[in-house]
């Protein structure tokens, strides 16, 4: 079976998974819709789809059996994807899948009744690293955990401002976070502290902060921590540690660290992540069996739902808890 494949979106991160699925067999690009009509129609003619000039006539065409989404934030309105659910077309959406929460949930209800294959773009989860991690924590009590996301800031306005991305804990540094959440169980408090340092000097209108710090609960009582920054352009890095009483646990995308009373452990594992979890994607569908995604378009709800609750408990300046409650009906 050929898996015919659409994209909603298609800047950078989109023709990266293009590249990925041109290497996965069973997979066949065949449609493409971005708002920008002139790089739909150079992305369709270089990778042999056809171009549609909205996205309801790309989900109403018959032409694909899965669609990526891959829209910015506050392009995330959840009609594509409660249409694409509606028409039985499997779905990976983009992290994160969306900045408002009860919408979301009102999304995910919708998905998960539709009985579609779904999941997000939350690819660290394939790592080689990741699976010893999480074989390796299965028995062990995870006391504290501390995480960082660190680098430059990407040069697309809509990135600086809030109430376009989220920030960079709703848009980037929600994979450590996921990261987090997968490894070590779900969270149940944050606070917050969010501010401009620099940021105002590379654009006066900005409203996303450049440097934010997160510490939080964990419903196992572990406690954390998660910071942030976008002005850090001489150094880059991101990575999640796990402290226990009995040992210590890192993972920095390829490599893994576990020191313990037996072992100081390190390991590179190279691992292209897209390709694991683009090609997880399209076997889940060809053979029936979401069992082989790592996380679905829930998952990635209750990510989105800690990251939102951080930017609440920054703005109001006190400790917020999660709800986790799920709307029930659209």
């Amino acid at each position: 079976m050929t898996v015919r494949v659409g994209f909603i979106g298609v800047g950078g991160m989109a023709e990266h998974h293009i590249n990925t699925l041109q290497k996965i067999e069973h997979a066949q690009i065949t449609a493409v819709y971005d708002i920008n009509q002139a790089r739909s129609e150079e992305i369709a003619e270089k990778y042999g789809a056809k171009s549609f000039e909205s996205s309801a006539e790309l989900i109403d065409s018959g032409e694909v059996d899965a669609l990526f989404i891959c829209t910015p934030p506050f392009a995330r309105s959840g009609a594509e994807e409660v249409a694409a659910a509606r028409k039985g077309i499997h779905l990976l959406a983009e992290k994160p899948v969306g900045l408002h929460m009860d919408e979301v949930r009102k999304i995910e209800k919708i998905i998960q009744d539709s009985g579609i294959i779904h999941t997000s773009g939350y690819c660290l989860r394939y790592l080689e690293t990741v699976a010893k991690a999480k074989a390796y924590l299965a028995d062990k009590q995870i006391d504290m955990v501390l995480s960082y996301r660190l680098g430059g800031m990407p040069g697309v306005r809509w990135w600086r401002m809030m109430e376009q991305s989220g920030g960079q804990l709703v848009e980037q540094s929600t994979h450590q976070l996921d990261l987090i959440r997968y490894l070590a169980g779900d969270i149940k408090e944050v606070h917050a502290y969010h501010e401009q340092r620099h940021i105002h000097n590379i654009d006066p209108e900005a409203t996303a902060y450049d440097v934010g710090t997160v510490s939080f609960v964990m419903e196992s009582g572990a406690i954390g921590n998660i910071t942030s920054s976008c002005l850090s352009k001489y150094v880059g890095k991101g990575g999640t540690e796990f402290y226990g009483h009995n040992f210590f646990l890192s993972v920095d995308v390829n490599t893994l660290r576990i020191v313990d009373d037996t072992q100081d452990l390190t390991e590179v594992l190279e691992v292209d992540f897209y390709y694991e979890q683009d090609k997880a994607f399209i076997e889940a569908i060809r053979t029936n069996q979401p069992g082989l995604l790592l996380g679905d378009f829930s998952d990635a709800a209750d990510t989105l739902a800690v990251t939102l609750a951080a930017n609440e408990s920054a703005a109001a300046g006190k400790a917020i808890t999660i709800n986790h409650a799920k709307e029930l009906s659209l």
